[in-house]
């Protein structure tokens, strides 16, 4: 029962998460609030894997019933954001639009005195900094989420509860009684229901 509870609130959390991940994600096509780089296509290419609209979002809106395709698509939002946090952003430098932090393996996120390289979008570097921080964020969270409410199932089907249908014979002349138990396994369950069969038929005189 507490399994059961457990297992549908980490679903609804699962759904602010996703819708998040896709709020986000779709902030990223607009640095700065600007439609004009999008449609120009001068926006980093990480952005265009749709790692928080499609796998960190609508796949594990989806994965709330497959929760380890939600393990496979939050983790791929999670790698692709950090690869898109550590490469940084593509702006306009003084050589022109690149990637200026491209081989720097992440020093810039430590040293904002870099980042005056980017002059084009404005404030596009803490644009992508926060923003891909909170993807890797909310993506982690959905892969603990799912590991989880992995775990729960499996702890259903190997250790969960089933029902067998157990007859107990009576005398000749006697009809026999015939039941429904369930138990959490299946040698105390066969016993157990020997037993609640035979006290039952001493109870009704049999």
């Amino acid at each position: 029962m507490g399994s059961r509870k457990c297992g549908g609130c980490l679903s609804g959390l699962l759904i602010p998460l996703a819708l998040w991940s896709i709020t986000v994600n779709i902030l990223l096509y607009f640095p700065n609030g600007q439609t004009s780089y999008a449609s120009s296509n001068k926006l980093t290419n990480y952005v265009w894997y749709f790692e928080g609209i499609c796998f960190s979002g609508v796949m594990t809106l989806l994965s709330i019933i497959f929760s380890a395709l939600g393990i496979a698509c939050s983790g791929y939002c999670l790698v692709i954001s950090a690869l898109g946090l550590v490469q940084g952003p593509y702006c306009r430098t003084l050589h022109g639009w690149e990637y200026a932090f491209e081989g720097t393996a992440g020093r810039f996120l430590t040293d904002s005195s870099l980042w005056i390289q980017c002059l084009e979008p404005a404030h596009v570097v803490e644009w992508n900094i926060i923003l891909f921080s909170i993807l890797i964020a909310l993506s982690g969270l959905q892969v603990i989420v799912c590991l989880i409410r992995v775990v729960i199932q499996l702890s259903k089907i190997l250790c969960g509860t089933y029902s067998v249908i157990i007859q107990v014979r009576g005398e000749p002349g006697q009809a026999g009684l015939t039941g429904i138990v369930s138990s959490w396994g299946k040698t105390s369950l066969l016993r157990h229901g020997c037993v609640i069969f035979a006290s039952e038929k001493r109870k009704h005189g049999h």
